[in-house]
């Protein structure tokens, strides 16, 4: 239990909301009220910000100039997307697994369905590259306290080797490396809490050990389920959007409460990822609204793979 000072309070804004004409697609989820919901925030180098529409199968692209476009609908249930460093685009889709974008030609395609030919995924979540090109993804499914059998996998895109971390998770959702990246922090929403999953490094020839990770422990604990997505700043303080409370806190490397945002919509606080000139500006999903808000920061964020010029 934390007994320091209250954190810090920040403003939030409205940056932009998706426009009536882009919620009138047929949902694909039948037994539901047709509803906009967005996740999996990533900007391109050209500070267009890419989200997935979960509810309309959609990947859409919000402009600089804050203008609102379908890149592509598709059969599917995409919950998360990231930018490589070459500029293709990786989705997370719960029912088709991992997904390659080309936002040129508005196709999408499948990379990655299963642990084996056999055996699909559970449902995946979220996704975040290492600096050396690994793509790591939550497994998610309907994984919980019942069920605590969610997975973190580890993929070579190179060699297309999977290896799995770990599979005990109560709701593994968002993930985020810490600053040396020898530590994996992922957000186990059933849990209330994020784990830190600390990573065995690869030998000399980049091969990966037998032995992954190391003794996991708990990064942090929320007072309500729903940690969801996670960012890091320059610092290695933790975002942690919370939704349900329509919150994001930010954490200190060392566990300690730093800042409350205060969603200026609604509850459902997703997602999050900087971004803007300097990277200090938090750009927050508010998906029961299908807002994007904004919150100035004193840190600017850690730079993304996508923006890595190595």
């Amino acid at each position: 239990m934390y007994f320091g000072p209250a954190p810090e309070v920040i403003k939030a804004e409205v940056y932009s909301t998706v426009p009536n004409v882009l919620r009138t697609a047929k949902s694909k989820f039948k037994t539901e009220q047709p509803r906009v919901f967005l996740e999996g925030p990533s900007f391109d180098r050209a500070g267009n910000l890419y989200l997935v529409d979960i509810r309309f199968s959609r990947i859409l692209r919000l402009s600089p100039a804050r203008e609102w476009e379908v890149i592509v609908e598709y059969d599917g249930e995409p919950n998360g997307l990231k930018i490589h460093r070459d500029g293709r685009i990786f989705v997370a889709d719960r029912r088709q697994g991992i997904m390659l974008l080309d936002p040129q030609a508005g196709t999408i395609s499948s990379i990655l369905s299963g642990r084996s030919k056999e055996e699909r995924f559970k449902g995946l979540n979220d996704l975040i590259f290492a600096a050396n090109g690994d793509l790591y993804f939550t497994d998610q499914g309907k994984t919980g306290l019942q069920d605590p059998t969610g997975h973190v996998y580890r993929f070579n895109l190179e060699t297309g080797k999977l290896q799995d971390l770990i599979g005990n998770i109560p709701s593994p959702n968002g993930l985020v490396f810490n600053m040396r990246e020898n530590a994996l922090f992922v957000a186990a929403t059933r849990d209330s809490s994020v784990w830190r999953i600390p990573l065995n490094p690869a030998d000399e020839k980049g091969i990966w050990p037998a032995k992954p990770i190391g003794a996991v422990s708990k990064f942090s604990r929320l007072y309500t389920p729903g940690p969801d997505g996670l960012a890091l700043d320059k610092d290695g303080n933790l975002a942690i959007a919370h939704p349900t409370v329509g919150m994001v806190w930010i954490i200190s490397k060392y566990g300690a409460p730093l800042y409350q945002i205060n969603s200026c919509c609604k509850e459902m606080t997703t997602n999050l990822a900087y971004g803007g000139e300097d990277n200090k500006t938090l750009f927050i999903v508010e998906s029961k609204s299908a807002t994007i808000m904004t919150a100035k920061m004193p840190v600017a964020g850690k730079a993304m793979y996508s923006h890595d010029q190595a």
